[in-house]
């Protein structure tokens, strides 16, 4: 009886061993070619070519068929191939100072999104506010032979700009306004910014301002602006409270604590609308009525603008915009064409409400 039983063991496993091995060979990579999708397409391996490098070129028809062949064979590219034949990666590189704060993630989903239609990749990175950080990246992203590259401000590291320029290849400034870019900029003037500001609370009636912000080379030009305005118009010495990159709400609130134990001022400029938050909230908690006792300004009309209470006034850049036309920009120079402008200032809008 043990013997069968064995025997029956033995007679089981055997066709299961045969079918793992089978199994393995089933399963074994097979090399998709450029060709096989071709042919499952119906159509020549330069217009597959063309579906994965310049599918904008391709009637929808086409290019519909060739990516069903893409699914249905599970072919994957040799970008190293792709790009040593043609000299071309498909990267596009963007630097920005974090992705904590949503409105440079706006900017680079705008980015991203118009890059993509026309077959291109992105790769990130964060200096955390940090010009050695974006100079080491710089020179990362151009040891990866990325296509183009795209930087967050006008202040760079000492020799920055000339390794940029001596690589060759296209480069995008945004979130700033300069009449001397490295290649091409587009943003809006942070100094203006600030002396619009200024011009809004003045106009409002407020006397005694102050300004709480980072100590990045954006947040110290809309400080010069809001200072330089204050003077013109005769308001006095601005107080100022300088935070953290990437500062919280709770950083907010208590620079405006710190204010309160210098002076008494009637209107704050913050440099971001995180900061404003905790400002408001500060507020609430010793009970200074919001705009009567103080005005609160922001920038950057992030979404909390609008939920928080009281609504807070701030001012709106067109981020999203700033990504996408830094695109067409680079797109431009990909393709061997002169971008419309090479500076191109997209401005900015205040936008009212209770807090000012």
């Amino acid at each position: 009886m043990l013997a069968a039983r064995r025997t029956l063991v033995k007679r089981a496993a055997r066709p299961w061993g045969n079918a793992i091995a089978t199994d393995h060979r089933r399963l074994a990579p097979q090399t998709v070619r450029m060709e096989d999708v071709a042919r499952a397409a119906g159509v020549s391996a330069i217009t597959v070519s063309r579906a994965l490098n310049a599918p904008d070129k391709l009637a929808p028809a086409t290019l519909r068929a060739v990516r069903d062949a893409i699914d249905r064979l599970g072919y994957v590219p040799n970008l190293t191939a792709g790009s040593l034949a043609s000299n071309r990666s498909r990267i596009v590189a963007v630097i920005v100072p974090t992705i904590a704060n949503s409105i440079f993630a706006e900017t680079v989903g705008g980015l991203a999104k118009a890059l993509a239609h026309h077959g291109y990749q992105l790769l990130l990175g964060q200096t955390g506010y940090r010009l050695e950080e974006e100079a080491s990246l710089v020179d990362a992203f151009l040891g990866r032979r990325v296509d183009g590259l795209v930087l967050t401000g006008v202040a760079h590291a000492r020799g920055v700009r000339g390794r940029l320029r001596r690589a060759g290849i296209p480069v995008v400034e945004t979130w700033d306004h300069t009449a001397r870019p490295i290649d091409m900029a587009v943003g809006f003037a942070n100094d203006e910014a600030g002396r619009a500001a200024a011009r809004y609370l003045i106009a409002k009636g407020r006397r005694s301002l102050a300004f709480i912000g980072g100590p990045d080379d954006r947040s110290a030009k809309r400080l010069a602006g809001f200072r330089d305005k204050a003077r013109e118009c005769g308001t006095g010495e601005v107080l100022v409270a300088t935070l953290p990159p990437s500062a919280s709400p709770g950083e907010g609130a208590a620079a405006l604590a710190g204010l309160l134990g210098c002076g008494r001022p009637d209107a704050v400029f913050c440099s971001n609308d995180t900061i404003a938050a905790g400002v408001l909230f500060e507020c609430a908690r010793r009970r200074i009525a919001v705009p009567r006792d103080l005005a609160v300004m922001g920038f950057a009309d992030l979404p909390i603008a609008a939920a928080i209470e009281p609504t807070l006034t701030s001012i709106q850049v067109r981020a999203t915009e700033m990504g996408s036309r830094a695109a067409a920009m680079l797109l431009a120079r990909l393709t061997g064409e002169a971008p419309r402008d090479r500076i191109v200032d997209l401005g900015f809008e205040i936008v009212e409400r209770a807090s000012a």
